[in-house]
């Protein structure tokens, strides 16, 4: 029977993965698998050796500061999967975790075929890791069709599979008329704390200037199971009328849809909203040290996606000083009151979806990689 080790970092990499597993377990059923999991790879009956919790340290600071402890558990991770001895380790995403244990895993048992999904931002920032990851992967798979040119160049077998966020999917219809009344803004703060600390205080000024103003408009925090509790207690505190929250992912996108403007914390969620056509704004901002480090070493003037690939703001973006009540009253206000720049913005946004999109879907595309080390 053949094996595959799914190696993850965060949860977004354990939904990711398990999206690929159920594909290739339509295909292919005689398969032994063991990971590092979490929710996701569970409920579709993979085990993890630990509590993926244990190696979910994200930013440079805590990198930095939890380095030992990262240490002993890539360590962990090799022992474990050498004794597991799988025919693929399918690592995803976290690529400061999930690369280091393939390294070693390649050094250590050459025949084991390593195969990442997500590959790091080359194109951002340090572009001479492609030199080192080919010694040690042997197939990486990308979000993005302009990333091949990098590991082209250096002939690291690649396969575009798209972004999964963009593949089409049936959803369940969910008539929300009934629960939102009048034009809905949609919210999205992040997940993290660290993000949360930083954006909520400034969203919820924000709407207290926006109600000033105009009280038409609801206002929807769409929230994670994580972070749900902890908006719920802000926005209690300032008893809102035309506030809500919501964390049902069948719910969330029914609401994305009915949304007639986004603010949007940079990350992969911007996809989603742009997916469903509706016009946004990118907000970020993190703290000094994490910033000061970012401005160091990455080459990229955006942050968001569609404005990298377009090499130009598409999208507004208020990051850092600029992500403040102020601004973001602004420039939603301006941009609702001129629907020819939303048209324009929506226009270009398609355009650059469509492009994105994979040819049947990215977790598809992804298993057929894996099929293929299995034969």
């Amino acid at each position: 029977m053949k094996k595959i080790f799914i190696l993850t970092g965060e949860p977004s990499g354990d939904k990711l993965a398990s999206e690929v597993i159920k594909e290739l377990k339509k295909t292919k059923n005689d398969i032994e698998y063991l990971a590092v999991g979490g929710q996701h790879l569970n409920s579709i009956g993979i085990k993890s050796i630990y509590d993926q919790k244990d190696i979910t340290y994200i930013a440079f600071t805590d990198v930095l500061l939890n380095i030992f402890k990262i240490k002993a558990k890539i360590n962990e991770t090799v022992k474990k999967i050498l004794d597991f001895g799988p025919d693929i380790l399918f690592s995803v995403d976290s690529p400061d975790f999930t690369l280091r244990v393939s390294k070693i895993i390649k050094l250590k048992k050459p025949d084991v075929k390593t195969i990442h999904f997500i590959a790091p931002k080359v194109w951002a920032w340090r572009e001479s890791r492609v030199k080192k990851m080919k010694s040690y992967l042997d197939h990486i798979l990308l979000l993005f069709n302009f990333e091949k040119k990098y590991f082209d160049k250096e002939k690291l077998k690649n396969t575009f599979v798209g972004h999964p966020i963009l593949d089409n999917k049936n959803h369940e219809k969910i008539e929300i008329n009934e629960l939102l009344n009048g034009k809905i803004i949609s919210i999205f703060p992040g997940s993290r704390l660290s993000e949360l600390k930083s954006h909520v205080p400034i969203l919820i000024d924000f709407i207290k200037k926006m109600n000033k103003e105009n009280i038409d408009y609801n206002y929807i925090f769409h929230a994670t199971e994580n972070s749900k509790d902890y908006l719920s207690q802000i926005l209690k505190k300032n008893n809102f009328k035309n506030v809500d929250l919501i964390s049902n992912e069948k719910i969330k996108i029914a609401t994305i849809k009915k949304s007639m403007f986004a603010i949007v914390k940079s990350g992969t969620v911007s996809l989603e909203v742009c997916k469903y056509g509706i016009p946004s704004i990118i907000i970020y901002k993190m703290n000094f040290l994490n910033f000061f480090i970012a401005k160091l070493f990455l080459k990229i003037k955006f942050a968001n996606m569609i404005n990298i690939i377009n090499n130009k703001e598409v999208i507004p973006e208020l990051l850092q000083q600029e992500c403040n009540s102020d601004e973001i009253y602004k420039t939603v206000n301006y941009l609702l009151k001129k629907p020819k720049l939303i048209n324009e913005q929506l226009k270009q946004v398609n355009r650059t979806i469509d492009a994105l999109r994979p040819s049947t879907s990215s977790s598809n595309e992804a298993s057929n990689v894996l099929l293929s080390y299995l034969r």
